[in-house]
């Protein structure tokens, strides 16, 4: 797992108030090394330098910052448009993930220049020079650009995201919702799971074994507000738990990474309000 400049500011705030013990740190398999430097292409005219993390745990050698200065006459205008022209043109063994390239699939989630958001949906232009590129933060690394969701998709399917009705679907039309009802849910069901925001949680950092973490409680939260979900006792029974969703501590950093203008905090702040009011 990696921790980047997005979360240098606020652990430094952290070990001011409870400073780690004497020896405990980044360990040294785990530092990051100068890399290669990739020049421009004879004749560039226009170029931007890239600084992306590289990491292969079947190599054996520590994680390294490669440099690659790109033609920007020769790539599309999104920083997902430069990695793609960087493995096809420079280095093929570049690693990251990618889909639809439209803001929707959440695939190509990075910190880029310390923000978590969407390699296709941020512009060249909005990068610093040079611009830094690392993977998802708070994740175990598969490969270079490319974070281990596993745990956090398995998180996702405790919720069990589906809608839940005691009475058979209608056979002549979909089950039916008022316009009020359906609003309900704008805001929430938006979310494409790129899990930026989860990677940006500071509570999720230090207990993500057992906190649930922004992404999974907005989505827990998505299906709490459907009108037709008839299990709600039920989901908030296996929310009710002192850190799957009590270790939200309103930080909202999640809010402010979102790429999708989305507010997990306020879908945390809305489950725990259901939960006091089935006690009143």
């Amino acid at each position: 797992m990696i921790i980047h400049s997005s979360n240098q500011v606020s652990r430094f705030r952290l070990l001011r108030r409870f400073p780690l013990p004497r020896g405990f740190g980044v360990l040294r398999e785990s530092r990051i090394e100068p890399g290669r430097h990739w020049p421009a292409p004879a004749g560039a005219k226009r170029t931007k330098t890239f600084q992306i993390y590289r990491y292969d745990p079947e190599s054996g050698r520590n994680p390294r910052l490669d440099t690659f200065e790109v033609d920007l006459d020769e790539c599309g205008p999104m920083v997902l448009d430069a990695l793609i022209w960087i493995k096809s043109n420079v280095d093929s063994s570049l690693t990251f993930r990618r889909s639809c390239r439209e803001g929707v699939c959440g695939s190509c989630a990075m910190t880029l220049d310390g923000t978590n958001w969407l390699a296709c949906t941020r512009f060249i232009t909005e990068m610093t020079d040079p611009a830094s590129v690392y993977p998802l933060a708070n994740f175990p690394v598969i490969k270079d650009l490319v974070p281990d969701q596993t745990h956090a998709l398995a998180q996702y399917s405790m919720i069990e995201p589906w809608l839940k009705a005691s009475e058979p679907p209608p056979q002549q039309h979909e089950r039916l919702q008022s316009v009020a009802d359906r609003k309900r849910l704008d805001g929430y069901y938006e979310c494409i799971l790129c899990f930026c925001c989860t990677s940006g949680c500071p509570s999720h950092w230090w207990n993500g074994d057992r906190f649930l973490g922004p992404a999974v409680l907005l989505q827990a939260w998505r299906w709490l507000a459907d009108s037709r979900d008839d299990a709600k006792g039920e989901r908030l029974d296996a929310l009710e738990d002192p850190f799957r969703l009590y270790r939200c501590h309103t930080i909202l950093k999640c809010t402010r990474t979102c790429p999708k203008g989305l507010n997990p905090g306020k879908a945390i702040a809305e489950i725990k309000k259901m939960m006091l009011e089935r006690t009143l």
